[in-house]
């Protein structure tokens, strides 16, 4: 009797253990982990994820397009991306949703050199814009100079592939278009020069998220986003709270990232989180679907519903 016994406690706690066990959860990166991701990090690494059962994985890109696709292909749970790159996606036909927001603010600018010619953006006649992607950053360049009473046909665009500040500070270019606030700026500032950023949202272009979460079109009814998204929303709280604690446990995962650049960048990103990563502002996606497609990059406005899932 009491091996009988034994044996079916045995059978009642194998059946149980997973239950307990936390559920796995990866999440595609879309670059190296740096500041902006500091939310995931903090969730991570403050057990935030583990009091929400949840064992998460945060994945660095070979191929930092790749994220939305392979979430897309169900390769991935959570891909971070860019609400620009959603609505072009949207567009192609890539069967993914927006589930939440990660940085609630653009970070693109446009930067000069603050000792140079160009004090405002009428001062861009004429003059050499370096760039990095073709695409969103021209339709947005294009709206900040007709801001100003001026075209793209203003300007000379040069593709500096990706040496946006090498290039400006080299003076190979005047302005450069795609630069983040949090980062550029600094990094001039650190090689011994000081920028100046002319901001697109104050400037005609729709104010936008910059990262958001997507998740595959037909998996948001998963359980397991809305405790990612509380687990998220708590990290952001905390580190808002707590930024230097929060800035210890984020080095601490990743050391190779304790340098002045990125203790700068923790700080000038903070304020740019969302602290409610799951509530969607659907006029601000239906603006700035309906300026995309005014500048043809997308060639319908669909609802807001159709691609965004609100959690519950």
């Amino acid at each position: 009797m009491k091996r009988i016994l034994a044996l079916s406690l045995a059978a009642v706690l194998a059946t149980a253990a997973p239950a307990s066990a936390a559920d796995k959860l990866t999440v595609l990166l879309d670059w190296f982990v740096n500041p902006d991701h500091a939310p995931l990090v903090v969730a991570k690494q403050k057990g935030f994820f583990e009091a929400e059962g949840l064992d998460v994985d945060l994945i660095e890109p070979a191929d930092p397009a790749m994220p939305p696709k392979l979430v897309a292909a169900g390769q991935g749970d959570i891909a971070v991306s860019y609400q620009p790159t959603l609505h072009a996606q949207i567009n192609e036909g890539m069967p993914l949703k927006w589930i939440g927001t990660l940085v609630e603010t653009p970070l693109n600018t446009l930067i000069v050199l603050e000792e140079g010619p160009i004090k405002t953006l009428a001062d861009l006649k004429g003059k050499k814009i370096g760039f990095s992607v073709s695409g969103f950053e021209d339709a947005m360049l294009g709206q900040m100079l007709r801001s100003q009473g001026l075209s793209i046909e203003d300007v000379e665009l040069i593709n500096v592939n990706f040496a946006l500040s090498p290039s400006l500070m080299t003076g190979q270019v005047d302005a450069v278009i795609g630069g983040y606030r949090n980062f550029e700026l600094t990094q001039i500032e650190l090689e011994g020069k000081k920028g100046k950023a002319f901001y697109p949202e104050e400037n005609g272009v729709p104010i936008f998220d910059e990262l958001i979460y997507v998740a595959a079109k037909d998996k948001t009814g998963d359980p397991r986003y809305v405790r990612f998204l509380a687990a998220v929303e708590k990290a952001t709280v905390y580190l808002t709270n707590h930024p230097q604690d929060s800035w210890e446990a984020f080095i601490a995962a990743y050391p190779n990232l304790d340098d002045e650049l990125n203790r700068r960048a923790w700080g000038d990103t903070l304020p740019r989180f969302a602290k409610r990563p799951a509530a969607l502002d659907a006029g601000r996606y239906q603006r700035f679907a309906e300026f995309l497609h005014e500048n043809k990059l997308i060639t319908s406005v669909p609802p807001v519903e159709d691609y965004t899932a609100e959690l519950r």
